[in-house]
């Protein structure tokens, strides 16, 4: 490792005794092709600038930390740099098990004492801020203005709640337009800016610990994203019918805080091909180490889920519901499948009470827990956050006894210091106790999963449950190939694919008892493939797999943890072939818009001197009138083959890649 320290330079004062020469100090990549300058101007306001191949991409912007008591920054009074640092990350449930980390380090210390770090990586720039002061601090607020040159296309996730639009789901589509058209509304991360020539930007943020998560508006005058944060809670309100809690009252600052700490990464990943950004590992890897110890007892795996198909089982000599019968039902179904979990969702225990410890009358729980035992299959429980945070130790102790695996963790719906501090608390309770998490209702991933790895998975995404009542407008396929590019670079997803009744654009229809998806069969099953997703459902109801064994066959047949991912073609919001490898089995999925494609497959990445057999589940010759059909067809290939795979309007493929000889 070489290290560097560049010297505290003296302030010069210029001709005038009132202005003070601006200072910057600057820090690239370790390819050299990024750099980040920060100075300070003669406005007196540190900002900071990002050239990348020598051009000017985020200009002038703004940064501050603003700490009641402690006066604004107004200089740099302070520089040291460290270059050639390397890490080497283990990434348990990750979309690799390890990966390296290499960058260089820039630490700048601002006159009001506040240290920032920078780190320059090769996939983008990140930063943070750093206090070391005795007692509590209370935040006022927070300043990022993001200056970007010329008049990006900006793709930003709306908030859906108009009056209080710091209180949702995290779920929307994106809103694709240039920014000097954007829409005034507040957008949840992650959010990217497309510079033209391939490169983007994409804003997100890392190990947010204790601190409000970040939003962006856009100021289309100076076309600028600036950061916005909910304010700390003050009081609070439940909403009856889940006993959800949300914040009637808000402070007049975002945080209080311990004054010796650092603060959440403010990251600027940065991809030249579209291909790269799945692949984006800052988020991850800017996070804090794990605090749980071996995670050797956490079992990620396939889930029958329950919800989407509202218990909707048929053909069965019970009334299909919240009870033991059917859940007995879906456990057969998972052992039958090799799926290792069932969820079950809301209702299991009565949502209005707040009482996740009284399990209702129509469910013997310990049945279910030893029937699935004895069938290999484990119970997965859902409840709300602030029903499980209020009864956290008690409710991890017991059904950590009784055999629980996890929980599903429903409607936070917020993500101010108070909410992300909750989501903390319990994966910390639940990694005690030996349970795992699917988080739900939250906001995007920063890199908990590296902290916690027994947080699996997280949803934050326009899932395949918004299915159920949105509009006839929605456009999920072209969705479905948008946000595996940028939200996934924050984390996994819980998209909770799998439907078996698929439509065409002209036949789909909103459904909330039967539900269908748009798109093909095939664009259902590359989903397994395509997303990170160690903890994922198979969404439809058992009785709706039947006569589809061959499909489900294949779904369980898929890993959920990988050893390698690449995304070998693609276009944000067109198309993306994604290649993942487990073993010695290479799986590709693909998937596209509402328009078809053919697409051609290089194999080269296969070894030399391996047949292999490719078992492939695509579009039937008629997908393009009725979505369900999808052939599957079996070839022998090898690194010099080229298959064309067809995918139809909303359509797909799914392929299994086995080693036959050498």
């Amino acid at each position: 490792m070489r290290i560097c320290h560049i010297p505290i330079i003296s302030l010069a004062i210029a001709t005038s005794p009132f202005i003070v020469q601006a200072r910057t100090a600057s820090v690239s990549s370790p390819d050299g092709s990024i750099t980040v300058t920060i100075s300070d101007d003669e406005k007196n306001v540190p900002s900071f600038s990002i050239a990348v191949d020598g051009r000017t991409v985020i200009g002038p912007s703004a940064f501050a930390l603003d700490i009641r008591g402690v006066r604004p920054a107004s200089r740099i009074t302070g520089i040291k740099n460290r270059i050639g640092l390397h890490e080497h990350i283990k990434a348990p449930f990750y979309r690799q098990p390890e990966f390296d980390f290499d960058y260089n380090l820039l630490r700048v210390r601002l006159d009001n004492g506040i240290m920032t770090e920078w780190r320059a990586t090769d996939e983008g720039i990140a930063y943070r801020y750093e206090t070391s002061i005795r007692d509590s601090v209370i935040i006022e607020n927070e300043t990022l203005s993001l200056g970007f040159t010329g008049d990006p296309t900006v793709y930003l996730s709306f908030s859906t709640n108009d009056k209080n639009p710091m209180a949702m789901a995290f779920q929307s589509c994106y809103d694709v337009t240039p920014l000097s058209h954007a829409g005034e509304r507040l957008a949840f991360l992650p959010a990217t800016a497309d510079m033209g020539d391939g490169l983007k930007i994409t804003i997100l943020e890392s190990d947010l610990e204790s601190y409000p998560g970040m939003y962006l508006q856009a100021d289309t005058a100076a076309g600028s994203l600036d950061a916005r944060f909910a304010p700390l809670p003050k009081t609070f309100g439940y909403h009856p019918v889940r006993r959800q809690r949300y914040v009637s009252e808000t402070e007049d600052h975002i945080a209080r805080t311990a004054g010796t700490r650092t603060f959440p990464w403010r990251v600027m990943a940065i991809t030249r091909r579209d291909t790269d950004m799945p692949v984006n590992n800052l988020v991850y890897a800017l996070a804090s180490p794990s605090r749980i110890g071996p995670a050797d007892w956490i079992k990620p795996g396939k889930v029958a889920w329950d919800w989407w198909n509202a218990w909707g089982l048929k053909g069965v000599p019970f009334e299909a519901g919240i009870n033991t019968e059917t859940y007995r039902y879906y456990i057969d179904f998972a052992a039958d499948n090799g799926l290792e979990y069932i969820v079950l969702d809301e209702g299991w225990y009565t949502p209005r009470s707040g009482d996740m410890l009284t399990v209702i009358d129509a469910i013997d729980l310990p049945g279910l827990i030893s029937y699935g035992r004895s069938k290999g299959v484990g119970i997965v429980l859902w409840t709300v956050f602030n029903v499980l945070d209020d009864q956290l130790e008690e409710a991890c102790r017991r059904y950590s006894a009784m055999g629980i695996k996890g929980f599903k963790v429903d409607f936070l719906d917020r993500d101010d210091q108070e909410a992300v501090e909750m989501t903390y608390r319990i994966a910390d309770a639940c990694a005690r106790h030996g349970l795992f998490l699917d988080y739900h209702g939250i906001y995007k991933p920063t890199g908990l999963s590296r902290t916690y790895p027994n947080v699996l998975n997280y949803e934050g995404v326009f899932g395949l449950e918004e299915i159920k009542w949105t509009k006839p407008t929605t456009d999920f396929p072209r969705y479905d190939v948008t946000f595996p590019y940028i939200r996934m670079m924050a984390g996994p997803v819980d998209y909770t694919p799998g439907a078996m009744t698929n439509a065409t654009r002209a036949d789909w229809k909103a459904r909330y008892y039967h539900p269908m998806s748009m798109g093909t069969r095939a664009h259902q099953l590359s989903c397994y493939i395509i997303h990170d997703s160690p903890f994922t459902m198979l969404c439809d109801a058992p009785t709706n797999y039947r006569g589809e064994e061959e499909c489900v066959g294949f779904i369980a047949s898929l890993p959920v943890v990988f050893d390698k991912t690449r995304v070998i073609d693609g276009q944000l919001g067109e198309y993306i072939v994604t290649m993942r490898t487990a073993g010695e089995c290479y799986y590709l999925g693909g998937a596209t818009d509402w328009n078809p494609r053919d697409i051609t497959i290089d194999l080269s990445f296969l070894p030399d001197g391996t047949s292999y057999r490719m078992t492939t589940i695509c579009d039937g010759p008629n997908a393009h009138n009725h979505a369900e059909d999808y052939i599957m067809r079996t070839d022998t290939v090898s690194g010099s083959s080229r298959p064309v795979i067809h995918m139809a309007p909303g359509g797909g493929f799914a392929a299994r890649l086995e080693p036959i000889s050498r």
